[in-house]
């Protein structure tokens, strides 16, 4: 257990969650209790690279909660803690939510056919494959419709084409799934924003709302309304003792792989640590996860232009991040992955006993590595030994002189952790990220 503790906290910044409960702010006013980040082990140089990084990359607002408490807070430019800025498909998983609890107030079953709801024709396929359409399958991105029309965010049934039964393609289809939107109100009689203000936003205090420019409905809000709503799904579904989501089998079903063709898909949330992965406007099939440098049970909301909500149930950890484009990519996993390796750097060399320093003349590539990893100490003898996750030995090699190689290519994808030894002593400890 030692052993393991000590890996998370080299890679995953000396979060050491343990039984801390969650805090909650009130749900009025703008109180919100705080953990100062020198707690923590983290340098201010380090935080302020990591600033520098993000204003760069054209960043808005930038929040980390820790044990449900602010730890870093920054915004960027004229943005404050009280402007509003959209959440583009983040918003996705307050609808999936939503979705959820109308599950739970008998409204809608998600296994009933969509037309039940939005009646029959809502789509331009012939109705025996209409009727193939569920709830969940627009939940799952799974309806079978045509993301390959000149629109993929129409809402219009003459954009909703067939191209396979439901169930049987996964496409990252923006018009099936705002149409959920439509399925929400008319189960419930209630417009979509009333129903969020009742059921979502006056027990946890957020604001915000739904606006629908063109096809897309997009949610709009403050930064921490962004930041209570990655809280709320931390603590699964309920706000500190007030129960939101009270569905168990739901909320599992929305944070785990929803179906067999993308596995880093639940219900509207992507999910890391999972050995592939599918992206929109494509129907390959990755060998990767979605964000090597975070922690596989990450679970995030991924909007356009790097609208992030990244929640770490092992750690208590959430973080949001808004702002401007800097990919202009629909899901911004590379965004997601750099601001990752940025905060795993936080950690103080000098104040932490669990960062060893690194010699300086060791080389180590490619990281990351596909069928072979090469080490090289120069005209010195060493041991090498590659570690997985959990702290259990994977692979060693005793007595390498000056360059030396271990396989890789029968690991699965993941972050594992090489340490090397030399004169019986450590002397440099590295995260190592395989992806084939």
């Amino acid at each position: 257990m030692r052993k393991f503790l000590l890996f998370i906290s080299l890679i995953f910044i000396s979060f050491s969650s343990k039984t801390q409960s969650l805090y909650f702010p009130p749900t009025t006013g703008s109180t919100w209790d705080t953990i100062s980040p020198t707690t923590l082990g983290w340098c201010d140089d380090r935080i302020d690279s990591l600033y520098q990084y993000l204003e760069s990359a054209n960043s808005k607002a930038f929040i980390i909660l820790k044990d449900g408490k602010i730890v870093l807070e920054k915004y960027f430019g004229t943005f404050t803690k009280d402007s509003v800025w959209y959440w583009a498909s983040a918003g996705k998983t307050i609808t999936s939510l939503m979705t959820g609890i109308a599950q739970q107030e008998n409204f809608l079953s998600i296994n009933d056919t969509t037309s039940n709801y939005l009646g029959q024709g809502w789509t331009d396929c012939i109705q025996a494959k209409e009727n193939k359409i569920t709830i969940k399958n627009q939940l799952t991105m799974t309806s079978g419709l045509d993301d390959g029309v000149i629109d993929n965010h129409c809402t219009i049934d003459t954009c909703l084409k067939y191209k396979a039964d439901a169930g049987t393609r996964w496409a990252y289809h923006n018009g099936p799934y705002t149409l959920l939107d439509d399925v929400i109100s008319s189960a419930t009689g209630q417009t979509l924003n009333s129903y969020i203000n009742q059921k979502l936003k006056i027990p946890t205090g957020m604001n915000g709302l739904f606006i629908q420019p063109s096809f897309d409905n997009v949610f709009w809000s403050t930064p921490r309304s962004m930041a209570r709503f990655g809280l709320l799904i931390l603590n699964k579904g309920k706000w500190n003792t007030t129960p939101i989501l009270t569905d168990s089998n739901y909320f599992n079903q929305m944070v785990n792989t929803s179906q067999a063709l993308n596995k880093s898909y639940g219900y509207l949330w992507w999910l890391n640590g999972k050995s592939s992965l599918m992206v929109p406007n494509s129907q390959m099939v990755f060998p990767t996860m979605i964000c090597p440098s975070a922690p596989n049970d990450m679970i995030a909301a991924i909007g356009k232009n790097g609208q992030l909500i990244n929640v770490v149930p092992s750690q208590k950890l959430v973080f949001i991040r808004m702002g401007n484009a800097v990919d202009g990519n629909d899901v911004s996993f590379l965004l997601n992955d750099t601001i990752w390796q940025k905060m795993n750097r936080l950690v103080c060399n000098s104040n932490s006993t669990n960062v060893i320093k690194q010699e300086k003349n060791i080389v180590i590539y490619p990281n990351p590595a596909k069928e072979i990893m090469t080490i090289q100490y120069e005209n010195q003898y060493f041991d090498v030994e590659l570690f997985d996750i959990v702290g259990n030995k994977k692979r060693s090699k005793t007595s390498c002189y000056s360059s030396d190689c271990i396989q890789t290519k029968d690991f699965k994808n993941g972050i594992y952790f090489l340490r090397i030894i030399s004169d019986k002593k450590v002397i440099s400890y590295q995260k190592i990220i395989i992806s084939h």
